[in-house]
């Protein structure tokens, strides 16, 4: 569920956009961004193995307040996130199918189909189904990020300058973090899948088996953003050629990347992988806002216990999420690459935020010992904390000041 969520905009685009703009320059950026978020995605599995609750509870015995204020924070970015990923989404349909419909078109046509998922209650169909998907995405990104090494020209420069005084470098640096790996939103989502699996399969996962899964998702997202990137760097950049705004377009010299490395008999492969890999993503996060969303409302509101008014609130919450993503489309869809640099932008903004709840949960001294993170981690969790909150001051600063 982590790699399905996680492997989307923030590799296929974002890492191709900086290794296309700055060669290998900005790979620092993505070791360096999971190096630091590292404990925060960790808390989400660790609490949910601890407790066997999501760290929506953990929120609420911070207070009220807290859980609100995520309530607020989550609200206030679903409906750019779902149409950042919702337009990427589109783009690659259309590279696949190749009908001619628009981005809007595409668009709502996608979001119809994960409602009629979701609200029949068949995302397991889809969940099992990812996992293949990820593995196929993971292996041709592997073979083509191999294979382009060997149409590299002797004296070949791969590495630009960064300029820290060139507002949009910063910018696009700035929403190459924000989703690098992936919004901090999916470490509360994590908790609440640990614990809807833990619930239909009747166990509990132990705390070993839970981080070991973790890290594997979360390293296996890590190398292949490099790829990503690197792909960028070996086919894209200082090639004459500019990534453009148009989501089919995109998707379309995506494609043309893994085709110049792999060959033309990978097109359909590599079209379906990155289609399937987008709509695994969309469903995902489609489902994951009303499913927080869902359990706060009844936190802070008494009498929603009964099981048929939980769907209720769940179906009117993702059609809430569905209609916001739809009217962001029709107004915001001028640029593709201004619309996935807000969404990530915004939720970089918002991460510090998270990260510092989720730290105040894990270090509140309510965990038995055996769960309690190594001295090690919360170094490095405070490390976190002044990283993250320091490049959002240095952002808002370049921004506004």
């Amino acid at each position: 569920m982590y790699a399905g969520a996680a492997i989307g905009v923030s590799h296929l685009v974002q890492s191709t956009r900086a290794g296309a703009s700055f060669g290998f320059t900005l790979i620092w950026v993505i070791v360096i961004a999971h190096f630091f978020k590292y404990p925060f995605f960790q808390f989400g599995p660790r609490y949910a193995a601890a407790t066997g609750k999501s760290l929506l509870h953990g929120y609420q015995k911070l207070g009220n307040w807290a859980l609100i204020l995520f309530a607020l924070l989550t609200i206030g970015t679903m409906f750019v996130v779902e149409a950042a990923i919702i337009a990427v989404t589109a783009g690659m349909a259309e590279n696949l199918f190749q009908l001619g419909f628009d981005t809007l078109t595409w668009g709502a046509i996608i979001l119809i189909i994960c409602l009629v998922i979701l609200v029949w209650g068949k995302y397991s169909l889809l969940d099992n189904l990812v996992k293949f998907i990820i593995i196929v995405l993971s292996i041709t990104t592997l073979a083509a990020f191999g294979a382009s090494f060997w149409s590299i020209k002797p004296n070949t420069v791969f590495f630009a300058d960064f300029n820290w005084g060139n507002k949009a470098d910063i910018f696009f640096l700035i929403a190459l973090l924000g989703w690098m790996p992936a919004p901090l939103d999916i470490s509360v989502w994590h908790s609440v899948w640990s614990v809807a699996s833990n619930r239909s399969k009747k166990t509990k996962t132990t705390l070993k088996s839970a981080l070991f899964d973790f890290n594997v998702g979360y390293f296996g997202t890590a190398i292949l953003a490099c790829c990503f990137l690197g792909l960028g760097a070996l086919t894209l950049f200082n090639s004459g050629l500019i990534l453009p705004n148009n989501t089919a377009a995109f998707a379309k010299q995506l494609n043309g990347v893994y085709t110049k490395s792999l060959g033309n008999w990978a097109f359909y492969l590599i079209a379906i992988a990155a289609f399937t890999t987008m709509f695994s993503t969309a469903i995902t996060c489609l489902d994951a806002f009303p499913r927080v969303l869902r359990p706060i409302s009844k936190m802070l509101i008494s009498g929603l216990n009964e099981k048929t008014l939980n769907r209720k609130i769940y179906n009117v919450l993702i059609s809430i999420t569905a209609g916001g993503t739809i009217v962001i489309l029709i107004f915001f869809l001028s640029s593709m690459k201004q619309l996935v640099d807000f969404a990530t932008t915004l939720s970089f903004l918002t991460t510090p935020i998270i990260a510092w709840l989720s730290y105040k949960v894990i270090f509140k001294g309510d965990l038995e010992p055996e769960f309690v993170p190594s001295k090690n981690i919360k170094r490095l969790s405070e490390a976190g904390l002044v990283f993250l909150f320091g490049f959002t001051f240095f952002f808002l600063w370049n921004r506004f000041l």
